[in-house]
């Protein structure tokens, strides 16, 4: 990523492709910085070309064979100087034509990617083929049982178990401390959705005032969240020591009796409220096909300060392309995120 940013060792990319498909390949691209492509030069396969491309997109003459499609190619990849030309196929980019424009891309010297369409899919659940002669990709399901679940589950028990434990002397001090700084309970508890839409009481340190979930309609209109979520950078709910354990995540170490009692996991989706599964579509609700995390991609990618947009795309690449290494790899990020402290309030 430093490198890319950098603008060190990329790939000067020439992409290809029907409108629509071309625009949503770009911006993709364009938004992320964990890859090598850097767009230099745009080609639309169809009339007109599409609108808002910064690079100035070129046309490819649908009625041109695959040969000549493939010359006109080449062409506009010497005039932006690209390496890799990213083909996005599409119904006028496509069978014979498609290989007989890569036949003549290659023999000029130039890479060639091919993108299917799909988006957030890990290459490990893709497995190629040839069927027929078809070039066909096979995505395997996401891993829901077996022994890397069976894993998961033990490493969560274990962990919450021994973390408890350990923390005990800390969390007695947490504790005393809330009480002394105003009245109330130390821990708060609140009614929380969790895997298959399975309510479940969760437990964390009071941060706010104990009448805050009373006062929380008194400030939607000072919501900063530009989604279902309720988040205020200077939440005047918040209580002294509130703002600290909120900037360290300390106020989320209750919940590791949730992990323990098997409500939660170590790493997955941010638990969310009912009322805000209750305005859920279709594609938001698929963050509820595993259990809730104390921490996930959404805690080491920004927490408070992403979109909602943001969030769920996040929870939805972890709920579809997780593995036991990528929960390894999350709790080694949580620990730097946590000491940053960006996006926590």
């Amino acid at each position: 990523t430093a490198a890319r940013r950098a603008a060190e060792a990329v790939d000067r990319v020439l992409v290809v492709g029907e409108p629509g498909v071309l625009e949503a390949a770009v911006q993709r691209l364009a938004s992320r910085t964990d890859h090598p492509y850097a767009v230099v030069g745009t080609v639309v396969t169809a009339d007109g070309a599409p609108a808002g491309d910064p690079a100035g997109a070129e046309r490819l003459d649908p009625g041109l064979d695959g040969r000549a499609a493939g010359q006109r190619l080449v062409e506009a990849a010497h005039r932006h100087d690209a390496e890799l030309v990213l083909l996005a196929p599409g119904a006028r980019l496509t069978g014979d034509r498609l290989r007989e424009a890569c036949w003549v891309l290659h023999d000029a010297g130039l890479e060639v990617a091919l993108t299917p369409g799909l988006v957030e899919t890990s290459v490990k659940r893709l497995t190629a083929a040839s069927v027929a002669g078809l070039t066909v990709l096979r995505v395997d399901p996401p891993v829901g049982h077996g022994p890397q679940a069976a894993l998961k589950a033990a490493v969560d028990r274990c962990g919450a178990a021994l973390g408890l434990l350990l923390l005990a002397p800390l969390l007695l001090l947490l504790a005393a401390l809330i009480r002394l700084d105003s009245p109330g309970p130390a821990l708060y508890r609140q009614v929380r959705v969790g895997r298959d839409q399975e309510t479940f009481t969760m437990w964390k340190f009071r941060s706010m005032v104990t009448d805050a979930d009373l006062r929380k309609d008194d400030l939607a209109t000072r919501n900063e969240c530009d989604g279902l979520m309720f988040k205020m950078r200077r939440d005047p709910r918040v209580t002294r020591v509130g703002r600290f354990l909120r900037r360290t995540s300390l106020d989320e170490l209750p919940q590791l009796i949730n992990v323990l009692r098997g409500d939660m996991s170590l790493v997955g989706p941010r638990p969310p409220l009912p009322e805000e599964v209750a305005a859920y579509d279709a594609t938001a609700l698929r963050r509820l096909r595993v259990k809730p995390g104390m921490t996930g991609l959404w805690q080491v990618s920004g927490r408070s300060d992403l979109s909602w947009d943001e969030t769920v795309q996040l929870d939805l690449h972890y709920v579809d392309n997780w593995s036991f290494s990528s929960d390894l790899d999350v709790m080694s990020r949580t620990l730097r995120a946590v000491v940053d402290g960006r996006g926590a309030y």
